[in-house]
């Protein structure tokens, strides 16, 4: 059997401060990024955030709702 004898953290211990900002407005803020993929060199302009790849939240009604804020969607997987 092994014991281990290392400090162990979890979510209560660990404190997330903000970064400080010299904007003067939250309005000003950019959320939209910009990613080249490495093998295709494409590249993709939007915010990174995706929907949740849960059942039936994921659907390409959801998509069509997103796609003006720049949001992507993870399909589930009822889809062909």
């Amino acid at each position: 059997m092994h014991i281990e004898r290392e400090v162990k953290l979890d979510f209560a211990d660990v404190l997330i401060r903000p970064k400080r900002s010299a904007l003067p407005s939250r309005a000003q803020v950019e959320i939209y990024r910009e990613f080249t993929f490495k093998h295709s060199k494409h590249k993709y302009r939007g915010v990174p955030i995706v929907a949740a790849n849960m059942d039936t939240v994921g659907t390409f009604d959801m998509a069509r709702a997103l796609i003006p804020f720049g949001l992507s969607v993870a399909l589930h997987k009822h889809y062909n």
